[in-house]
């Protein structure tokens, strides 16, 4: 009987050790899944909870239980597995991500009396700087940079880049005044988050339909100007966007488009680069650089940007233009779109950038620093060997 009592007593011990693991093993799970819980479920316990916890029978590993089963219920997750299966462009479109063109001032289910405050008081600090509101710029100019952009100038006079053709077709120089300036309009709200070649396919086909002004894009059915945009990015959303300013070019401005950046602003689906760049194109009037996404990476890549009072990259094309606005001369404002935006479709790219072909590399202090993924380097060894 002993010897059967002190077996039992050392499997007892051994399943007390296993369990305390278990739950040990459990608990540092729950810790790391409950970052993610809400700020209201993560309160922290005080002596009176605890106490009544401990009068009512309900251990901290049931409270766990019941929080982390009270988050899954509330999760939805068929969202999650729609968008896992889709491209970017589609990711983007289902589960609600900002367009690059979403401004920080507009909210799509706010009320108008908000929308409206946030558009005045982004036209305020805009005129409020000293670089929008006359020629003299406030900051001092990163080292060089006269230099990097004549070395950018002549790279990209010998490279074919999209953006190129671009500066011919967005002008609409073959139409009347107004309807050129709808033309540049439009063609320029199509051309967020989608490449030139697409965009200008997409306009041509609008054109060739005699969908190129506010009357007829008015009158026209929005599954129509669907079909005929597809595939531009977002071209859903676009094309309820493009009959929503027709409507408005209607009947605010005499079939003509706004002249001012802040009535711009406030047409569906236009941000500040497009805002920028319809008042440069369509009316002659700068008032501000325009800043895509290649800007914006090619600017931090060569140190010109940062955020106030830091040495961090400027984290939106938004917070580059103020940054950019703050030193670059006002007659560089224009040509620096286009200049990068070719230098960033050829050279500087996104991904896995050219430093070897880039004749500004020693200038550029993120030069050989991103390197290739480890995949590509495996199939430049295979290659190597087989070779």
């Amino acid at each position: 009987m002993i010897l059967i009592t002190g077996a039992a007593s050392t499997v007892l011990i051994a399943a007390r050790v296993f369990n305390a693991m278990n739950r040990r093993m459990y608990a540092a799970t729950t810790r790391s899944s409950a970052k993610s819980l809400s700020a209201e479920s993560l309160n922290p316990r005080t002596d009176s909870n605890f106490n009544s916890e401990a009068a009512n029978g309900t251990s901290e590993s049931e409270t766990r239980v019941s929080l982390r089963k009270k988050r899954l219920k509330q999760e939805d997750l068929e969202p999650v597995e729609k968008c896992s299966s889709r491209g970017f462009n589609a990711l983007k479109e289902m589960c609600g991500l900002p367009d690059i063109e979403d401004s920080p001032y507009k909210k799509t289910n706010g009320s108008a009396s908000s929308r409206a405050r946030k558009l005045n008081s982004y036209i305020k600090s805009t005129e409020a700087s000293p670089s929008a509101s006359s020629i003299k710029t406030a900051g001092i100019p990163p080292e060089n940079w006269k230099k990097v952009l004549e070395g950018i100038q002549k790279m990209k006079s010998s490279e074919v880049a999209p953006v190129n053709a671009v500066e011919r077709d967005r002008t609409g120089s073959f139409l009347p005044p107004k309807e050129r300036r709808f033309y540049v309009l439009i063609g320029t709200l199509l051309s967020s988050q989608t490449k030139e070649h697409i965009t200008g396919a997409a306009v041509e086909r609008l054109h060739q339909n005699g969908l190129l002004t506010p009357e007829a894009i008015d009158k026209a059915d929005e599954s129509t100007i669907k079909e005929l945009i597809y595939p531009v990015g977002f071209y859903t959303r676009k094309a309820t966007n493009v009959k929503k300013v027709a409507k408005i070019c209607l009947t605010k401005y005499d079939g003509d488009i706004p002249r001012t950046l802040e009535e711009l602003l406030s047409l569906p689906g236009v941000g500040p680069k497009i805002a920028h760049l319809v008042l440069h194109v369509a009316w002659n009037d700068v008032q501000g650089i325009c800043v895509d996404t290649h800007v914006h990476r090619i600017c931090n890549r060569l140190g010109w940007v940062s955020k106030p009072g830091t040495k961090q990259k400027t984290s939106s094309p938004e917070e580059t233009r103020v940054a950019l606005q703050q030193w670059l001369p006002r007659e560089e404002w224009v040509a620096i779109n286009f200049l990068l935006v070719g230098f960033g479709q050829t050279i500087c790219t996104p991904l896995r950038p050219r430093c070897g072909t880039c004749s500004i590399a020693e200038l550029c202090p993120s030069a050989f620093k991103e390197t290739p993924s480890t995949s590509s380097k495996l199939k430049k060894s295979i290659k190597s060997k087989k070779l």
